[in-house]
């Protein structure tokens, strides 16, 4: 049946992996069939229009075939055997492999078809009004779904190239009133290729210089530019980087516009053409006004979402503690945030000394992933470190106890959960986790020979319920060369697979990296445990027991 389809056809399974490919899909990629079978559709094909891996929670494909519906997408970009990249659109529908196993079909259809070639260079056709409208409405639809600067501004530079210009220029005034050329891109055999040797910082913007990028960069209306604008003595260092500018792409013919937010110039945009032989003219002035009008809105929302989300990065930074030094003993933690929340959130991990020489290890979740969520969550930590201090020889379910009683009457945070644990050097240079559960996903503790096992004892009610009942606690030994793994739900659950489904990938894939040095484990959990699906924030905190021989 596939054989039979004209357009380029794969078949994927539900986990992503392509199992079937038509002829036609090989001749647009350059793969054979063997080259593309059983690999990871989104991995070997997906990319962004610098050629660069496209990130599987940005992928609106594999979020269609992760929730069996049907999509398509408009000029996206996909990997060719030979290297280069073909911008395609594409549709995918669900596609039943079997009786009971899923799957979908993807179609590769419709690039772009440009006009016959004049000389080495292809000239699309002139824009119709219909064009005009079309592109300022993608300009909007395009601009305004990204909150990343950097996004932004590609996203800008792929809609202007090739279809207004062969080069587009960003220039940015930071909110230093520097000037940086953020971005250049040029239109190379089809493909959009970043020149970042023309990137970089810029000169400041002169008062009174009358040449036209300096008056976009004040805010003045949009003006034509040519070599010969800036063939005379410089009045500016500006006018000397943009005639460097002429010189190096071979524009022939440029036009340069203000990008304006809402209080503020946010920079200019200069789209210039050295393949096309047509001039820009005064007609087409009007048209880049409005769309540097639609990217000045976008990118104020931008700048204004990552001014927000430094600041909560720094609060996330003075939340979470620095480590404590064990002797022998090596610790590393990691947080990372939810991909659409604030940067901060509930999760959360804490480890620091005893009054009795033992060291107190946590993990927990407070509900939520937002400022809400992360002010409970200092407040949560902060008692737990007084209650756990002035009680240092007491069962960690004591300190808990304490705690959630604590939790119903003072503190904001509605529920949570959390591991406690206390780790003891015994008199046998042997180390021991002393713990109790509160309603968390249980510490996973990984032998140095790949043996791994889940610690689910002392598992009892989350925090905050309101019952009252006797807490258990439960002490292992640490095996000498071990490592213990204390982690929230985040690694683990996904809205389409079990949780036993996330528990169990994460104990073999804990396993086969029991020697892998403690910063590389946490890193490779992150990268290969961690569902793509997943929109929760994650917290690590991992410790590594030291040979017997060292403790002498």
């Amino acid at each position: 049946m596939l054989q039979d389809m004209r357009v380029a056809t794969l078949v994927i399974d539900d986990d992503g992996l392509i199992v079937a490919a038509n002829d036609a899909v090989q001749a647009l990629l350059g793969s054979s069939r063997d080259e593309l079978v059983g690999h990871d559709a989104h991995d070997l094909l997906h990319r962004d229009d610098h050629g660069h891996p496209v990130p599987r929670t940005r992928c609106r494909l594999r979020k269609a075939l992760l929730t069996a519906s049907t999509e398509h997408g408009d000029a996206e970009w996909f990997a060719r055997k030979d290297g280069t990249v073909l911008r395609s659109s594409w549709l995918v529908t669900p596609y039943m492999l079997g009786a009971e196993a899923a799957g979908a079909l993807v179609l590769l259809y419709g690039p772009q078809q440009e006009s016959p070639l004049q000389g080495d260079a292809a000239v699309p056709a002139p824009l119709t009004e219909l064009d005009r409208l079309a592109l300022l409405a993608e300009t909007t639809t395009q601009l305004t779904s990204t909150l990343d600067v950097r996004d932004a501004l590609h996203r800008l530079a792929a809609l202007t190239v090739p279809r207004l210009a062969d080069w587009a220029v960003i220039d940015l005034v930071t909110e230093r009133g520097e000037v940086r050329r953020a971005l250049v891109m040029e239109r190379k055999d089809d493909v959009l290729v970043e020149r970042h040797d023309l990137q970089g910082p810029m000169p400041p913007v002169p008062e009174e210089s009358p040449m036209p990028l300096s008056r976009a960069l004040r805010g003045a209306s949009s003006s034509l530019a040519t070599p010969g604008t800036y063939q005379g003595p410089p009045d500016s260092g500006i006018a000397v980087e943009q005639r460097r500018l002429f010189t190096t792409t071979g524009m022939h013919s440029a036009a340069i516009a203000p990008i304006r937010g809402l209080r503020d110039v946010l920079g200019a945009l200069t789209l210039g053409r050295s393949q096309r032989p047509d001039a820009f003219t005064a007609a087409d002035l009007p048209l880049l006004e409005d769309v540097t009008r639609r990217a000045g809105l976008a990118l104020d929302n931008a700048r204004l979402y990552e001014r927000q989300r430094k600041v909560a990065e720094t609060m996330q930074r003075h939340l979470l503690p620095q480590l404590p030094t064990v002797p022998g003993v090596t610790m590393r933690a990691r947080y990372v945030p939810a991909p659409d929340a604030s940067s901060v959130g509930g999760d959360w991990y804490d480890a620091f000394a005893l009054a009795d020489g033992a060291h107190a290890l946590a993990i927990g979740d407070v509900v939520g992933h937002d400022l809400d969520a992360a002010a409970g969550m200092a407040q949560v930590r902060n008692m737990l470190r007084a209650f756990a201090w002035s009680q240092a020889q007491a069962a960690p379910s004591d300190v808990v106890t304490q705690l959630d009683e604590a939790i119903r009457h003072i503190v904001e945070a509605s529920m949570a959960t959390m591991v406690l644990g206390r780790l003891v050097l015994g008199d046998d240079a042997l180390w021991r986790l002393h713990w109790t559960n509160a309603g968390h996903p249980p510490p996973l503790l990984v032998h140095r020979d790949g043996q791994a096992r889940y610690l689910t004892d002392a598992h009892g009610l989350l925090l905050g319920t309101g019952v009252t009942r006797v807490r258990p606690d439960a002490v292992t030994v640490l095996p000498p060369q071990s490592t213990l793994l204390l982690y929230t739900d985040g690694l683990v659950e996904s809205p389409h697979r079990s949780i036993d489904h996330g528990l169990d990938r994460l104990r073999r894939y804990a396993a086969s990296l029991a020697r892998r040095p403690l910063d590389s484990f946490c890193d490779a959990l992150l990268e290969e445990v961690r569902p793509d699906d997943n929109d929760d924030d994650v917290a690590l905190l991992v410790l590594r027991t030291p040979a017997l021989q060292e403790e002498g």
